[in-house]
């Protein structure tokens, strides 16, 4: 039963990315286009539902395999700071008006962020030859604070034009997605997600605790670095494609949990499949609901995925106790 529970939840992601593509402000009809509808299939629509997609796919991951590593099902992948750091040095981008890079300078610079954020937050949850969960998570919580008030500065030192534009950004504006911006982040997210998937054995064993893990064979703290370094290469990438945008992480993998179960060795691809269909989704209704308008896919995304998750916690063992 598992089996076709999980194949529906794929059938109904890919169906979801194939109706992106052609529903929005104007439909489509995929069997009689004309040149026109061709262009803005090929050249706006198709690259944005890539990009949503591989976004999706990163957070989904990126929490599945948070919770596991830091024990805590509340963990997403933004609890640890690193959104914080790509969205203040993308603002800061923004605001200043420099671009070294044209259009990549924004990418550039959120990557950067966010990488720099990844790099400080290890270095205060590592103690003593090892990565410590409970000061991972309070490292990435105090950045966050502090990086938002540094964000806060900003704007307000800048003008209304620069504000606009970072505050779309930082609320996952993916009307900027484009193909020369794929590639990069497919080779980081997959990487990400490549090293999540071979290390989900070593995980499913850190989940049951440290010294278990050990017993079994696996080097706690280097198996805990590497899902780190993949949380950190898919989270960077996610923020550097379309901005930050929450919820996902912490949502989809107790959704997908209940069908699949705790196996990371399953938890992580389906959550991966399941995070990038409903981002495609969310940036749906975020293009369409008020259009000519276009509302940021993470305010959608916040709500239609906050009153679930309140649903969830009062109707399932979320906790787990």
């Amino acid at each position: 039963m598992s089996k076709i529970k999980i194949s529906l939840l794929i059938v109904i992601s890919i169906s979801i990315f194939l109706i992106s593509l052609y529903l929005g402000p104007n439909v489509i009809n995929p069997f009689h286009i004309n040149d026109i509808e061709k262009e803005i299939l090929l050249s706006i629509r198709l690259p944005r539902v890539i990009v949503a997609a591989l976004m999706g796919m990163a957070l989904g991951a990126s929490g599945a395999v948070l919770q596991a590593i830091l024990r805590n099902p509340l963990a997403d992948p933004y609890i640890l700071g690193i959104s914080s750091g790509a969205a203040v040095s993308a603002a800061f981008g923004i605001l200043s008006g420099s671009y070294f890079f044209g259009k990549f300078g924004v990418p550039l610079t959120a990557f950067a962020g966010a990488s720099i954020a990844s790099v400080v937050v290890g270095a205060f949850g590592w103690k003593q030859g090892r990565m410590l969960p409970e000061r991972l998570l309070l490292a990435g919580v105090g950045l966050s604070f502090l990086f938002y008030a540094v964000l806060m500065l900003l704007i307000s030192m800048s003008s209304s034009e620069g504000i606009r534009r970072a505050v779309l950004w930082i609320f996952g504006d993916l009307s900027i997605a484009d193909w020369s911006l794929i590639p990069y982040g497919v080779v980081f997210i997959i990487a990400g997600l490549c090293i999540s998937l071979f290390r989900a054995k070593a995980l499913n064993a850190l989940m049951l605790g440290d010294d278990l893990a050990h017993s079994l064979g696996f080097s706690v703290q280097k198996e805990r670095l590497l899902l780190f370094i993949s949380v950190s290469l898919m989270t960077s990438a996610s923020v550097s494609l379309g901005g930050t945008i929450g919820f996902i992480g912490l949502l989809i993998p107790h959704i997908v949990r209940f069908v699949t179960g705790a196996d990371s060795r399953i938890l992580i691809p389906v959550s991966a499949v399941c995070g990038g269909a409903f981002l495609c989704i969310s940036d749906l209704i975020g293009r369409s609901i008020v259009s000519p308008m276009e509302i940021p896919s993470g305010i959608i995304t916040a709500i239609i995925g906050s009153p679930y998750f309140l649903y969830l916690l009062r109707k399932k063992d979320v906790l787990g106790t």
